[in-house]
């Protein structure tokens, strides 16, 4: 008996040390990948060899308790796992230059997400669809579409420089650090219709962005760059950081309809198209108010409180509501920063420069400065940003 134990023994041990590794495990070729197809689980994390070429496909395991990672690889074509339904770790691929096909037909849930530079992927292969992962981070690819990714909740979202992308919509609920969208398709598409509430949003050059649930910020939202005629967020409340609606050059209209608190800035500058400024609800602002551009109609008609600088220069006739409304709320100290408002200024600029009339022509004194924003490293560079 002795004698057939041990063999057994033996056998037992090896089918283990196939199914984890205590470092890294390296698959350089296709057998690698096939000697772990009887382990339901894999523990430990899984790299593939950057001379590897494939076709690599992890087929058998459903669990891969650890990473997965593709780095540095230019030979590459097709990665597969036809039976993983979780990555506990990061699910890592980086400048895989060659690959085209990702097909993880059961994968939906994973930590992280993290691709960059796949020049040749034009397709996610998430056929019952990513439900569950802490971070997004998608850029650099041909992606045609997010098709396969559907979380409900995210820690962080960018989703960046991928030009083909046509349409983003998620079923998000929230957001409880960062999301930010810049540099995709100039004809993107953005649609989270049950997101809720977000810690920081970013939106660079988007063509439409959707958010009708959206109740509150804790942080703060950027609109930058974008080509959209109109944005609008019906049931936002309150934005706890800055608000920042900058070079928005097609931009004719926003609604902010609830909006009742801003806690640090609240910037509307350069929106070339922008002719009326309307936040009906709108009574407090934490920081500086800066609006500059071509508007002919400011109405804040609750506005009780500034406690930064205020600024509002504009090429139409605002100089009525200036003179009839915010310089009252200035003289009451309800603007506790300097304060500037002129209406029919040739060059409307930003905080920092004060417009001065000469000979019938505005020129703009002093130096353009960016406002204060209060510690927030999401508008860092909003100076540059007013010129675009």
């Amino acid at each position: 008996m002795l004698k057939i134990a041990l063999p057994m023994l033996a056998a037992a041990s090896v089918a283990y040390a196939e199914c984890s590794a205590s470092a890294t495990k390296t698959i350089q070729n296709s057998g690698d990948a096939s000697a772990i197809a009887t382990c339901s689980t894999f523990s430990g994390s899984i790299a593939v060899e950057t001379g590897a070429a494939g076709p690599i496909d992890i087929n058998g395991v459903k669990v891969i308790d650890g990473n997965l990672v593709v780095k540095n690889n230019t030979a590459l074509r097709h990665l597969g796992a036809d039976s993983v339904t979780e990555i506990t770790g990061d699910f890592t691929l980086d400048d895989v230059q060659v690959l085209q096909e990702v097909n993880f037909p059961n994968l939906k849930t994973v930590n992280a997400l993290r691709w960059n530079a796949l020049p040749n992927l034009q397709a996610l292969g998430f056929d019952q669809k990513i439900t569950k992962a802490s971070v997004i981070d998608i850029q650099n690819t041909q992606l045609q579409s997010l098709e396969g990714i559907n979380v409900a909740t995210v820690d962080e979202v960018k989703i960046a420089n991928n030009r083909y992308v046509q349409t983003i919509a998620m079923q998000l609920g929230n957001v409880t650090k960062s999301l930010v969208l810049e540099a995709n398709n100039v004809d993107v598409n953005i649609t989270f219709p049950n997101l809720l509430w977000a810690y920081n949003m970013t939106f660079r050059n988007c063509s439409s962005v959707l958010l009708p649930s959206l109740e509150s910020l804790n942080d703060s939202l950027g609109l930058f760059g974008n080509s959209f005629e109109g944005f609008a967020a019906p049931n936002l409340t309150k934005v706890g950081g800055a608000l920042a609606i900058v070079s928005n050059t097609e931009m004719t209209n926003i609604s902010f309809p609830q909006l009742q608190s801003v806690n640090a800035n609240l910037q509307i500058a350069n929106n070339t198209k922008l002719s009326e400024i309307d936040l009906p609800q709108l009574t407090t602002i934490g920081g500086a108010l800066d609006a500059n551009g071509n508007f002919s109609k400011i109405d804040i008609p609750k506005l009780n409180d500034v406690k930064g600088a205020f600024n509002i220069q504009s090429t139409g006739d605002v100089q009525g509501t200036c003179d009839n409304f915010f310089k009252p709320l200035a003289d009451k100290d309800r603007i506790k920063g300097d304060y500037q408002c002129k209406g029919q200024v040739a060059n409307p600029g930003g905080a920092g420069t004060t417009p001065t009339v000469t000979g019938g022509q505005t020129k703009k004194t002093g130096a353009a400065s960016a406002l204060n924003v209060q510690g927030n490293a999401l508008f860092v560079g909003l100076a540059a940003a007013f010129f675009l």
